[in-house]
This record gives structure tokens, C-alpha cells and sequence, in this order.
């Protein structure tokens, strides 16, 4: 399991311009159920992306495809975790 968290290197108003094609890149990998839940940061600083992924090469697979990154919109810190406690069965099931 792993977390993107990105941040924003240009100014919001050039992050917005791109957003519709980082919300359509989003869709695509929860159809291919690669992503588990993701959002910006509060404040909006950037976002967080929670990725199900085999390993650290398939994220970086992944993460070159955004538009965020092809256009130098924003930097990524992966955090690779395994999880080993659930809120109940059914999260675990959906994280394993």
C-alpha cells in the first residue's frame, strides 16, 4: 500500500487549469482499482492519493501519467506501509 502526497509548485490559479485533466486521470485508476480514496490538503496545498500497488515501480508507473506531473505542477513523496489494522472487515477486505 502506499501514499502520494503531492505539492503544488505553481501558483493555484495554474493548478486549476490543469484540474479537470487530473480528475479525469483520477477516474481512470479508481475504473482500474489502483486508487483507494484520495483529496486535496487542507489548506489546499496539494493533495493525497492512496495507491494499491504490488510495488514502488508500478506507483511510479502510475504517478508519471498525471497530468499534475507531466506539466511540473506538483512534487511527490511516496510513502510505502502495510496495513495492519482495519476499521472493520470490509475495509480490510477492500485494502488486502
Amino acid at each position: 500500500m502506499f501514499i502520494a502526497i503531492l505539492t503544488y509548485k505553481k501558483p493555484i490559479e495554474e493548478v486549476d487549469r490543469f484540474l479537470q485533466a487530473h480528475r479525469d486521470y483520477l477516474a481512470e485508476h479508481y475504473a482500474a482499482g489502483d486508487f483507494i480514496v484520495s483529496g486535496p490538503q487542507t489548506p489546499r496545498i496539494g493533495g493525497v492519493i492512496m495507491i494499491k500497488a504490488d510495488n514502488r515501480e508500478a506507483v511510479d508507473s502510475i504517478i508519471v501519467q498525471n497530468p499534475f506531473n507531466i506539466n511540473g505542477i506538483a512534487d511527490y513523496q511516496i510513502v510505502e506501509f502495510t496495513p495492519t489494522m482495519f476499521l472493520n472487515d470490509n475495509l480490510k477486505n477492500i485494502l488486502e
